[in-house]
């Protein structure tokens, strides 16, 4: 099976969920981008819909697939949200920010009425971990945040404790978010207790948002060779 194959079943799938005259969150990364455009090709076939773009490279890919889009800003309300994750749980717990988008998707899908996550048969994990956790700081004193992350890491029983700094394009420079912050990557290896590493991150100052996406996707949605497998938050 092709992975690209797989993430485009599972954005059509995805499809389904949106009606005419929703305002869409448009989720970061290349499972969102299948969504995007082929939520483009429903809008030149005559679907209403306004999208909300979690990234800047959303808001481009949007644009050229003749999405109509909204700002933030003037929303009072957003349907629903499609997004990707790098790892998710049989909880429908996730870890995401491979991208460096997870604070506006995590802004975004938590003011969702239905926020959706798509992905391949790589996604769904027995324990999140396997994939670094990233974590959006400020530049201003990471490196004591990043000691700060260290403890709570280990506080938190994980696996591991690494913590590094996310390289930008040139690897002299660190990679710049969206919002003029920068990642820290955590290498977990395994997360027990998602929910108490998700408090501990939120009480260091300098972290401003974390890639723990917990209790918030109602509907997962896995691409398959010829279909995409759905399950429902119960």
């Amino acid at each position: 099976m092709s992975a690209d194959t797989a993430k485009i079943n599972a954005a059509m799938a995805a499809l389904d969920y949106v009606r005419e005259g929703m305002t869409v969150g448009l989720g970061s990364g290349s499972t969102a981008a299948h969504f995007v455009r082929l939520l483009g090709e429903r809008v030149r076939q005559g679907l209403v819909v306004l999208g909300v773009p979690t990234s800047e490279a959303t808001r481009s890919l949007a644009e050229a697939a003749g999405v109509p889009l909204v700002d933030i800003e003037r929303v009072t309300r957003i349907h629903v949200s499609v997004d990707g994750a790098d790892e998710i749980d049989p909880g429908f717990n996730l870890i995401k920010g491979a991208g460096g988008a997870l604070l506006r998707e995590k802004i975004v899908a938590a003011a969702a009425d239905h926020f959706i996550v798509i992905g391949d048969d790589t996604k769904p994990v027995p324990v999140l971990g396997a994939f670094p956790l990233p974590i959006e700081v400020t530049p201003f004193g990471f490196s004591l945040t990043a000691g700060r992350i260290f403890e709570a890491l280990r506080e938190t029983g994980c696996r591991g404790d690494d913590v590094t700094l996310r390289p930008g394009a040139e690897e002299a420079l660190p990679y710049i978010t969206d919002n003029g912050n920068i990642i820290l990557d955590a290498a977990a290896q395994m997360i027990p207790n998602p929910h108490a590493l998700a408090a501990a991150l939120k009480r260091i100052p300098g972290v401003v948002e974390h890639g723990l996406f917990l209790d918030m996707a109602r509907t997962v949605i896995i691409g398959r060779d010829e279909d995409a497998l759905i399950q429902e938050k119960e």
